[in-house]
């Protein structure tokens, strides 16, 4: 059971264990409240947000309507000490507010309090709120929170569904992205420059051929983290790429000199008929429609056991890049 309260804001604590605010701390122990406001992304701007209302969107939100709309969640343990479930960044707000005197009351705010809320309740209520809700975490937040609840809290990939969701082999591309990530390629880069948002980058690694192309050219996972490191792999889609790269030597040359852009451009070189360069998308799709309705089965069949098919590799880069524009211009 929860009632609704006014209650103090200097009564609340923030909650450390948030994944924005856990992500600081494994750089720093003790952080400030100058590093956490970073952390719950008070510098990000509208256009770096696009999992929700950016800091600087709610600051103004709460400013212009002297307070907020949706109360926060607090969980009031047995000694009375009461931690933000959900709803540290505004906490974090009304305290900015406060100590800068603005007009208006922030020293209370309106809250959810829950009594002594199990790991179970808090759990689901982070996954409805943050996964699927509008205050989503940005993608390595969410990987850290679920890999959290699979290896420390042991939930199922079925129960982690259950609450947020989606669908299995997300979940467990992105908690196997998120150890990719902390295994390879926090440990190369220096402390404070570790850069979450080349999460996207681990999570392509986690189709077969890409993981494949890399076993079957000599390369490791290591290697790829240093690429990431070092921006060969700019921009992240580029990752989808990397089988076709690494498969033609010229293109493999100038990706380990200079990167997956100056690669493909090489790859492009190598066949390209100059006269599709005019060729509008719409024409291009109908062409490409007609083609595929035209294959023979034998001929897909040798498609599906060849791992070597250039053909079979661009036609999976034009998936992705086909479901990625859909998503961009679907309504939400």
């Amino acid at each position: 059971m929860f009632n609704f309260k006014n209650v103090k804001v200097g009564s609340v604590d923030l909650d450390l264990t948030n994944p924005r605010i856990a992500r600081i701390m494994d750089i720093y122990p003790n952080p400030t409240s100058e590093q956490i406001a970073l952390a719950l992304g008070s510098h990000s701007t509208e256009e770096e947000s696009n999992t929700g209302p950016s800091y600087n969107t709610l600051v103004q939100s709460i400013k212009t309507n002297g307070g907020i709309i949706h109360p926060i969640i607090v969980n009031e343990k047995p000694d009375g000490t009461m931690i933000v479930i959900e709803g540290n960044t505004r906490v974090l707000i009304y305290k900015e507010f406060s100590d800068n005197q603005y007009s208006g009351n922030w020293d209370i705010i309106p809250a959810m309090v829950y009594d002594d809320m199990s790991i179970e309740q808090i759990d689901a209520i982070r996954l409805q709120a943050h996964l699927v809700g509008t205050r989503a975490w940005d993608p390595y937040s969410k990987a850290k929170y679920l890999e959290n609840l699979w290896n420390k809290q042991h939930l199922t990939t079925e129960q982690i569904v259950d609450y947020c969701g989606g669908d299995k082999r997300e979940v467990t591309n992105y908690i196997a992205a998120y150890e990719d990530m902390e295994e390879f390629y926090r440990n190369i880069v220096d402390e404070g420059e570790f850069d979450p948002t080349r999460f996207s980058a681990f999570v392509e690694l986690q189709q077969s051929r890409v993981k494949d192309a890399l076993v079957h050219t000599g390369f490791s996972k290591a290697d790829f983290a240093k690429w990431v490191h070092e921006k060969k792999l700019f921009p992240l889609s580029t990752v989808r790429a990397l089988p076709r790269i690494l498969r033609n030597q010229q293109s493999k040359d100038t990706f380990i000199r200079s990167g997956a852009k100056d690669a493909l451009k090489v790859l492009d070189s190598i066949g390209q008929n100059p006269s599709l360069d005019d060729v509008t998308l719409s024409e291009l799709i109908r062409s490409i429609i007609k083609k595929i309705a035209h294959l023979k089965y034998s001929y897909v069949q040798d498609l599906r056991n060849d791992e070597e098919n250039e053909e079979k590799e661009l036609l999976m880069e034009a998936k992705d890049a086909i479901v990625g524009l859909c998503g961009d211009i679907e309504p939400n």
